[in-house]
């Protein structure tokens, strides 16, 4: 038989994507095109999901034209995707009724601070494993019913559908016969109860959600549906689908218990995994759900910041201090150290393990000796203390040492940010051959929905490292910078409590 391949749709949060892959989990062609972020007002964020959809389907097509292959060389899609992003649609006409709200939109942070003062935090923990933030999918919808005209007439009558990212392809990939979720992505809406992996009644009372706008949640590997009509007239199987951060967990290979992986993409995401447990966190950190997998789910400790990369397209597209993202190293090894400048890149508040929904950026230490080079470095090593941060809480949650930081996402290419990041963790940092693990973990997770793959034991040998990193600095040497940013941490949680 000709050899087929797995199509992975990797939407995030500021391009589009389609990787395809072959049977030895290798990259054949890449497509992306990037979209547009919405800014509204100050601390809301915005995507228009026709155009995720419109360069989501774009570069599907691209990327198996470009590889000279048809769609019947296709055995499987799989789907990852920026996650707790929210869209509301009209069922009959299949378009949305609002702008998807970002994961990163602020605008229902003093609704969850009415939440806290009432004390649901420990229900809604206790429930769904996370801690009450305007980041989640929940209150996103409810303020799409509450605010868009008409919203919640029309979501009493069963004539609107909610989703995130991954079930809006899932409707536009099937032309509205599939309106579904995994129960990954379903574990990040703030309306899943963790136990059961099923939507929880007494939450959807508190959060006034119609259970009519809700899809089925279905296991991350199996078929689900096929394409109806979009791609030419192949209906092709769609076979797997995991929020991100899951996705690249499986992509990396972290299936035993104790394995942590960190992504640096936009955000930055740690997720450990902690097999059939659900380990509830002492040290503000989420509970979530890894992937449900031949019928059985497993669970993840994640801990996740907001700004990563993202300070990076700061630079770029805000100040303008570099032409490109990868302009960055070179830029930042023109000194040694940043002479004492922190970057606290709190642009959308600060995630775990702080929560501190209210902080914004700041920049402390500045004297006239600051230079472009030292902002730059100022910057990577923010990305760095923040995964510090995270790494310590989960460690304090497992009760022992991490051994290891498997590393993916963009940034990582950047080893000037791959080396501080060892020193300060005092840990190898290992970055994987395949470096798209996001992508491949969906094209995974849809061959083995499909039989392309036996089993995992198939695909865990397949996993490789391409670059070691090792502590070059003792922790000593590394004490007075860590001193800094706590006080840098401090310092901005201050400004902010203080509005």
């Amino acid at each position: 038989m000709p050899e087929k391949y797995i199509l992975a749709l990797d939407q995030g949060t500021t391009s589009s994507r389609a990787i395809l892959f072959d049977k030895y989990g290798q990259i054949c062609h890449i497509a992306q095109k990037e979209f547009t972020q919405l800014y509204p007002q100050p601390g809301w964020v915005e995507h228009d999901a026709e155009e995720i959809w419109a360069t989501q389907f774009s570069v599907m097509a691209e990327a198996i034209a470009k590889a000279s292959l048809t769609t019947a060389d296709i055995a499987a899609i799989g789907i990852t995707n920026q996650r707790e992003t929210t869209v509301v649609w009209d069922r009959a006409s299949s378009k949305p009724i609002y702008n998807a709200i970002v994961w990163q939109d602020r605008r229902t942070a003093s609704y969850c601070d009415q939440l806290k003062a009432d004390g649901l935090a420990p229900l809604i923990q206790s429930k769904t494993g996370l801690v009450i933030d305007a980041y989640f999918s929940a209150t996103k919808l409810k303020w799409i019913l509450d605010n868009v005209s008409g919203a919640r007439e029309k979501a009493v009558k069963g004539e609107l559908a909610f989703g995130t990212i991954d079930c809006w392809l899932n409707w536009k990939l099937t032309n509205g016969k599939v309106h579904a979720t995994d129960v990954s992505n379903a574990s990040r809406t703030m309306l899943m109860n963790l136990e059961t992996c099923e939507w929880d009644e007494e939450l959807l009372r508190l959060f006034d959600i119609p259970a009519s706008v809700l899809p089925e949640i279905i296991p991350s590997s199996k078929i689900y549906g096929v394409t109806e009509s979009v791609v030419k007239t192949a209906n092709i199987p769609l076979a797997g689908i995991a929020g991100d951060q899951q996705a690249a967990l499986f992509g990396q290979q972290c299936t035993t218990p104790g394995m942590v992986k960190n992504t640096y993409g936009t955000g930055c995401f740690m997720l450990m995994h902690t097999g059939d447990k659900i380990v509830h966190s002492s040290n503000k950190l989420l509970t979530t759900v890894a992937w449900k997998l031949n019928n059985r789910v497993e669970y993840a400790v994640e801990g996740s910041i907001f700004i990563g990369g993202a300070v990076v397209q700061w630079l770029r597209d805000g100040l303008h201090m570099i032409r490109s993202s990868a302009e960055i190293e070179e830029l930042a090894s023109r000194v040694t150290d940043t002479d004492g400048v922190y970057i606290v890149p709190a642009f959308a508040g600060l995630g775990a393990p702080h929560w501190n929904q209210h902080a914004r950026g700041t920049v402390f230490g500045l004297t006239r000796g600051t230079t472009r080079a030292h902002i730059a470095r100022a910057c990577l090593e923010s990305i760095a203390y923040q995964t510090m941060d995270v790494l310590k809480a989960m460690e304090a949650d497992a009760g022992l040492p991490i051994k290891e930081l498997r590393v993916d996402g963009g940034a990582t290419i950047n080893n000037l940010l791959m080396q501080f990041q060892c020193d300060l963790l005092q840990v190898p940092v290992i970055r994987p051959e395949v470096y798209e693990t996001t992508a491949l973990g969906a094209a995974y997770l849809a061959g083995l929905g499909v039989g392309y793959w036996e089993s995992t034991a198939d695909i865990q040998q397949q996993w490789k490292a391409a670059k070691e990193f090792h502590p070059e600095r003792t922790t000593e040497e590394m004490r007075s910078f860590t001193r800094g940013w706590e006080r840098a941490i401090k310092a901005s949680i201050a400004w902010a409590d203080e509005r």
